[in-house]
């Protein structure tokens, strides 16, 4: 029975994470250039790289560390542009991202010095960048009501009778509506079965300032130490440098084939550390076990996905924005809980240029924002 409960926890975790942001992924990998195939290619790559990371992890410390892509850094790229060099570039700026993920886990410096980041600096500008990824459910119900209402409609029941598969079941709906209109126009065109495609990276200036450190900090700081966080509160103490390093390094293998970074989990990881997954809290690893294999099982399935996503971009973008709209609420949540005026302040100046979407010599508006956060409350703290 117990066995049978770490195995439904596995499956649940898997399905749940997949669904609700692979989307997001795909919407994140071509804003910043990514070809169709490209883009299919990165998403194949995340999950076969963080199944084998949680695979690993799992085996060696017998606790239930749960391995995801980054979904903020994703929304993070989607809310981005083509930076200069295309996606090259991008692929150049996620390994970038990688070496900082490494270099964390091996320097207390540094690992220091993204901890000395505000909080609530640091969720501005996720919120920020998010605002208008969360748009795209509002435009498509305006454009094309047919497509888009019924995946709204099914998302609002579910957000409140069973959150957690709210994001899950506008996505199954999302596929169902995309599965029509592929019949309708006659069929799909594309590759089905899984693609890796290798792209040379490039690296610029631009892409490293504009994507690599606003990709790192988002990671760090809406991902790793929440996760880490999450998995203190069932008891269970994190091997900081081990993971660090195992998903720096698989972020690393990723990026040639486009995927941009893999890091601790945080919303789903408590499905597989609660008590739910199983009473022994020694026993609970081995639903993270099963969800490796079940990533490995959703990496066949990952282009055939892409190819069929193709046939209606606005609806990905709608089940998109209505997968971050909780994130989008926490963010703002702790970008002003703090009691601080200073710290409300800056979080308040970092949302406004994430949200403006700017680029100024290349480089994005998350930049910018994070930048102009950090003056504000120099500034403000300064004077007080």
């Amino acid at each position: 029975m117990h066995a049978r409960s770490t195995t439904l926890a596995g499956i649940t975790a898997a399905l749940a994470g997949f669904a609700s942001s692979s989307a997001v992924v795909l919407a994140g990998l071509t804003a910043v250039g990514a070809t169709p195939m490209q883009a299919a290619s990165g998403l194949v790559a995340l999950c076969i790289v963080q199944a084998l990371a949680m695979l690993w992890l799992s085996a060696r410390t017998r606790i239930p560390v749960l391995i995801a892509w980054s979904t903020p850094g994703a929304a993070l790229l989607a809310s981005s542009a083509v930076p200069e060099g295309g996606f090259a570039a991008a692929i150049g700026a996620f390994l970038v991202t990688a070496a900082l993920i490494v270099l964390t886990g091996l320097w207390p410096l540094l690992s220091k010095a993204v901890a000395a980041i505000p909080a609530p600096i640091a969720q501005a500008m996720l919120a920020g960048v998010l605002v208008g990824l969360c748009l795209a459910p509002v435009r498509g119900v305006v454009d094309d009501p047919v497509a888009i209402l019924p995946i709204v409609v099914v998302w609002l029941v579910l957000m409140r009778f069973a959150a957690t598969w709210a994001a899950p079941a506008a996505f199954a709906v999302g596929l169902g509506i995309l599965g029509v209109q592929a019949v309708g126009s006659g069929g799909v065109e594309g590759r089905i079965l899984p693609v890796l495609e290798i792209v040379p990276p490039t690296f610029s200036w631009g892409a490293i300032v504009g994507l690599a450190l606003p990709l790192y900090v988002v990671t760090m700081a809406s991902q790793n130490v929440p996760g880490s966080a999450i998995l203190s509160s069932y008891g269970y103490r994190v091997p900081w440098r081990h993971a660090m390093t195992v998903t720096g390094l698989g972020t690393a293998v990723a990026a040639p084939f486009g995927g941009h970074a893999i890091n601790l989990g945080a919303i789903t990881a408590a499905i597989t550390a609660a008590p739910d997954a199983h009473p022994d809290p020694a026993e609970r690893w081995k639903g993270v076990r099963t969800v490796g294999i079940a990533y490995l099982v959703l990496a066949v399935l990952a282009t055939a996905l892409t190819t069929l996503t193709a046939v209606s971009p606005g609806v990905l973008a709608a089940v998109a924005g209505l997968a971050l709209i909780p994130t989008l609420v926490s963010s703002i949540s702790g970008a002003i809980a703090s009691p601080e005026a200073g710290h409300r302040t800056a979080a308040v100046v970092t949302f406004l240029v994430g949200a403006s979407g700017i680029a100024v010599w290349g480089i994005g508006s998350a930049f910018w924002a994070l930048a102009a956060g950090l003056v504000v409350y120099g500034v403000l703290a300064w004077r007080r």
